[in-house]
């Protein structure tokens, strides 16, 4: 992770009143906790591929490994932060998309609410929304797929 990414992370955590972040990349994860007034950081960084065993002389039957899970077909809509990932304005409402939905570039398609503020979430291409992936009420992470627009 880039060190000027890093001291302006504990800078934010150490002027705010977040107590806790963590942030998981592809080359580690960061953990920063403020207690008593400091701030504490903790590098984790992501673990090594172990290398290959050779294959066994005799002809043992070997597992298969479960395919990875196929790439759905169309536009993907991530999600573009942490939070907890909504489909209407209010508990009760019509949600904003359904599958089927016809949507416009910029119309807003869900909610997802971080540190108490909800953040609507627009299409970024216009076209039909053939999946919703994203769970109403549930945590999403960084990057994680919500919608299949084609």
């Amino acid at each position: 992770m880039d060190l000027r990414k890093l001291k302006t992370l504990i800078d934010l955590v150490s002027e705010s009143n977040v107590s806790e972040l963590e942030i998981t990349e592809a080359e580690g994860k960061v953990r920063i906790v403020k207690s008593g007034g400091a701030v504490v950081q903790q590098y984790v960084p992501a673990p090594m591929p172990a290398p290959a065993a050779p294959a066994p002389a005799a002809a043992a039957p070997v597992a298969e490994l479960p395919a990875p899970p196929a790439v759905p077909a169309g536009h993907v809509v991530k999600s573009p932060m942490v939070g907890t990932f909504y489909r209407s304005s209010s508990p009760g409402a019509k949600a904003f998309v359904e599958v089927g939905s016809q949507v416009k570039e910029g119309e807003t398609i869900c909610i997802i609410e971080a540190m108490k503020i909800l953040n609507e979430i627009e299409a970024d291409k216009s076209g039909t929304v053939t999946r919703i992936l994203g769970e109403n009420g549930q945590a999403v992470e960084y990057g994680q797929p919500l919608f299949i627009i084609e």
